[in-house]
């Protein structure tokens, strides 16, 4: 987002851009914009009520000094005064409670859209890093939606505090010097009040609108401030704190780095840094200008004021009413100017939001129930499938057939890229092959509902997530579970002994993010819980993506000798590196550059010695004997 021209987004786009954002704000939460809204208008209104009184009681205090009326004016001021703070803290209450987690619900609207995003996009980088750009310009500014509902407020604010402080200034208006003033009949002269309106409001405008100018720096380079901030949370928010990096920074001197960067003040946040520049020259002039023009028009105002105040116009009481008021009025105006700015300086801002948000669902979803058959008389079958990856020319998959028969372990071998997780993510139907089609049962998946086909798969992927939660929540992926069957899965998974280690059972927490009695576990540990989730689910498909890669060698014996125990009559399907796995599996399928170059049992495809299963076998012979 780098140059004038694709930032100054013209009004129309930019009052466009912000109204739908505050559209879904308001849509999604209501609430949390009635709350902001009665509570800023009475912030905005309730201060005159004390200018008016005080008022009143200086002007008594000038004047009559009656004590009777007096007392009425205190005793009313001070009543007013603590119905104001009690209404007052009640509306804070409620604003609090209803935007309570507010930081959460930013980022739910995208959490949303990215469980709700066809997973060919949120498995594509440019998806993750418009996402990151997103959070950033949210972090780092409070840009984009958020920025939407601070721009409310501040609309709203200003608009009661103008027209609140318009009420009660009109009469200075109004208030006509004595003819026996003299040179002072001038003050009411039409086009003498003409004039200073126009001034004033003239130098109400300019300040903020100098302050949007050089606001309008930290906008125009917002991609160099993301990427400022990039190295900045990594340097200090990653490498200080986050634990599997701890060993290799100490190793590797790795806080050298730092140390570099640190030393670096020509970096975008240093004193040499672009950003400083911008404060020394033109940024930091226009902050000074808007800052001397605030004060020439509290002077022009108090001239004024005091004029007609010393012709005779109105008495001493209304001079502290009239000045508090046309402060409130500057306070108010410049808020509305300001706002008015951010308006056009968010613009950009929630363009990239609704780039994001309007990411576009075009798989197919689907409205064919999925049989579900105690039988388990599933057949899949692969006919003529290609793939390839959004912008890319090179095909991931090319010309695959294949059946899977029911109750079948099949191994898929092939060296990395060859396009065997590629495989596994078409079968779950996370991806759409780009040619040829997937049958279940003789019907191409895409006329099946999305989620009741991929009820039917279980799947362990290389890059599992287990969540800090307690054991048996993420052995079934829920927080209700049936406890004897998380357990008899922990056991087939061979992690009964450790299961029995834990202080609390399944209700353990693993790590200790959310509990201190929360239990480490190692890698292995944890793909053992990943394949009890998988068998939790009793799905008629089990999918095993490198499922021992981080066991050791009994515990990965352990796995395959009980492997038909644990899968049953399920039909399961193995991807791995280690060819010796392979053996008790009924067909193996050798992938190479996309494609099915061999299939068959281990015995035959180890026997041709001018195959690729050969060849990877006898690489890794070597470690077998």
């Amino acid at each position: 987002m780098k140059g004038k021209d694709k930032n100054q987004l013209s009004w129309r786009e930019a009052f466009r851009l912000n109204g739908r954002a505050f559209r879904l704000i308001y849509k999604k939460y209501p609430q949390m914009i009635f709350s902001r809204f009665v509570s800023t208008v009475w912030d905005a209104l309730t201060p005159y009520i004390s200018i008016y009184l005080s008022a009143l009681i200086i002007g008594e205090l000038a004047g009559a000094r009656d004590v009777e009326r007096l007392r009425e004016l205190v005793l009313v001021t001070l009543c007013a005064e603590a119905l104001l703070a009690l209404a007052n803290a009640i509306l804070i209450k409620w604003k609090n409670y209803v935007n309570a987690g507010s930081n959460y619900k930013w980022k739910k609207f995208y959490e949303e859209k990215l469980l709700d995003m066809d997973f060919i996009d949120v498995d594509d980088s440019r998806t993750h890093d418009l996402y990151y750009k997103i959070e950033q310009f949210r972090y780092g500014g409070g840009w984009g939606l958020m920025r939407v509902l601070l721009i409310f407020e501040k609309l709203v604010s200003a608009l009661f505090i103008i027209l609140g402080g318009i009420v009660l200034t009109v009469s200075l208006f109004t208030s006509r010097v004595p003819k026996a003033s003299g040179a002072y009949m001038l003050l009411n002269h039409p086009f003498f009040l003409l004039a200073m309106v126009a001034v004033m409001f003239a130098t109400i405008y300019l300040s903020p609108a100098l302050t949007a100018k050089a606001d309008r720096y930290w906008v125009k380079n917002s991609d160099a401030r993301q990427a400022g901030n990039r190295i900045f949370c990594f340097k200090l928010a990653f490498m200080t704190y986050k634990g599997d990096l701890a060993s290799d920074v100490r190793i590797y001197r790795q806080d050298r780095f730092m140390e570099k960067y640190d030393g670096d003040k020509s970096g975008i946040f240093y004193s040499n840094g672009l950003f400083a520049k911008y404060a020394a020259r033109a940024g930091g002039l226009y902050y000074a200008a808007s800052a001397a023009v605030s004060v020439a028009f509290m002077g022009i105002a108090y001239a004024f004021v005091c004029l007609k105040a010393w012709a005779g116009a109105f008495a001493i009481g209304e001079v502290t009413q009239y000045i508090a008021s046309i402060t409130k009025v500057s306070v108010g105006v410049s808020s509305l100017v300001g706002a008015m700015g951010d308006i056009r300086n968010n613009a950009p801002f929630l363009k990239e939001n609704f780039r994001f948000l309007d990411i576009p669902n075009t798989m197919y979803q689907g409205s064919l129930t999925v049989e579900k058959r105690k039988d388990r008389d599933y057949e899949v079958e692969f006919k003529n499938v290609s793939f390839r990856y959004p912008g890319s020319d090179t095909w991931a998959l090319k010309n695959i057939n294949m059946k899977f028969r029911i109750g079948q372990r099949l191994a898929v071998v092939g060296r990395n890229g060859s396009g065997k997780t590629t495989f596994i993510k078409l079968l779950c139907r996370l991806y759409d092959p780009t040619e040829g089609e997937i049958l279940l049962n003789g019907i191409n998946i895409r006329k099946y509902n999305y989620r009741d086909y991929m009820s039917i798969f279980s799947v362990v992927f290389q890059d599992f997530r287990l969540f800090a939660f307690p054991l048996g929540q993420n052995v079934a992926a829920g927080m209700d579970y049936d406890k004897e069957r998380a357990e008899d899965c922990l056991v087939k998974a061979g992690l009964g002994g450790k299961l029995k280690s834990m202080p609390e059972g399944l209700e353990t927490h693993l790590y200790k993010d959310f509990s201190d009695n929360g239990v480490d576990i190692s890698g292995g540990e944890a793909q053992k819980i990943a394949i009890a989730r998988a068998l939790y689910k009793n799905s008629p498909f089990i999918v095993l993506d490198e499922p021992t890669a981080a066991l050791d060698p009994i515990a990965e014996a352990e796995i395959y000798s009980k492997f038909s125990e644990i899968v049953k009559d399920k039909t399961a399907i193995y991807i791995s590196h280690r060819l010796s796995s392979c053996r008790f599996c009924d067909d193996i399928a050798v992938f190479d550059k996309g494609q099915i170059v061999q299939q068959g049992s281990h015995e035959n495809l180890v026997a041709d010695v001018g195959g690729k299963y050969y060849e990877l076998w006898q690489a890794q012979a070597q470690y077998y004997t």
